[in-house]
């Protein structure tokens, strides 16, 4: 095990393997070569060829949305996409762009559409040790059940802003109080594209520092999180290192952390693979 293997887990996707989804003349999607062909069958909403699929539903966002929503809905009939969360995520050729529809979070997978997320490291200083506060999920989580995971996590859906989702995630999964939770520190951002069973996860995580205060103890509201851990961050990073423990993009998130607060040092062989290996470019 080393920390190449999270960052080639997170990161392996083969454009051989996928064509691009688009809205007019702007990329909104990557779609595996299976799941384009599904999109034969609705005609009305998606025009397949060979090298890429076009979104030729018309109308506003909401009109557009609904047509996308029926061809989900037969999709999960078919088994093609998991049953619907109720959630769904903007999807839009670039961040802050205006959305071009809106996603079940479900279907987000199969049309390879860009996910945004936000995670938050609760960092604690004891006796000069610098500790992280660590959830462990729930096994009945659908994705990464009984992994290991940051204090606060949640994608960022419909509705919710960047901020709001930090301060309304930090509420549900570790009773952050909002007074707290608005001083956490922007850190940047991490993104990566992964093939999954569903299809492409093309996913950027904007990541928070924030420290805890040492009467501090995180309680889950949302039945999420059934375990918290106080460890220290050099003990996470050799769990990191040695195993599987922690959800896939977790991993990268906690990297990026050890990176910024020394916890990662550069005489480590493979601290230039972890500085360069975070950040995918987004085309």
């Amino acid at each position: 095990m080393a920390f190449r293997h999270h960052l080639a887990n997170c990161n392996s996707y083969d454009p051989a393997h996928a064509v691009p989804l688009f809205a007019a003349d702007e990329r909104v999607g990557l779609l595996r070569h299976d799941n384009a062909a599904a999109l034969r069958q609705f005609p009305e909403v998606f025009s397949v060829a060979d090298d890429r699929v076009n979104l030729v539903a018309k109308g506003d966002v909401e009109s557009v949305s609904r047509a996308v929503d029926r061809v989900v809905d037969a999709l999960v009939v078919q088994k093609q996409v998991p049953k619907w969360r109720n959630e769904t995520f903007d999807v839009a050729p670039h961040w802050r762009a205006p959305p071009v529809f809106r996603l079940d979070r479900g279907a987000v997978p199969f049309f390879g559409t860009r996910a945004y997320g936000v995670h938050l490291n609760g960092y604690r200083w004891e006796a000069g040790t610098l500790n992280l506060w660590i959830g462990r999920r729930s096994p009945d989580k659908r994705v990464a059940p009984d992994k290991l995971d940051n204090l606060v996590a949640g994608g960022i859906g419909n509705g919710h802003g960047l901020e709001e989702t930090l301060l309304k995630e930090g509420e549900e999964e570790a009773s952050i109080p909002r007074s707290l939770a608005c001083h956490a520190v922007p850190a940047g951002a991490i993104s990566y594209r992964m093939e999954t069973e569903l299809g492409i996860r093309d996913d950027v995580l904007f990541v928070y520092d924030l420290e805890m205060p040492a009467d501090f103890e995180p309680k889950n509201q949302d039945g999420e999180i059934v375990q918290f851990s106080l460890m220290p961050a050099a003990a996470v990073l050799d769990r990191v290192r040695t195993s599987d423990d922690f959800k896939f993009n977790v991993n990268l998130v906690i990297l990026d952390f050890a990176l910024r607060h020394g916890v990662l040092r550069p005489d480590d062989p493979e601290y230039l693979d972890v500085a360069t290996g975070l950040h995918r470019p987004l085309d």
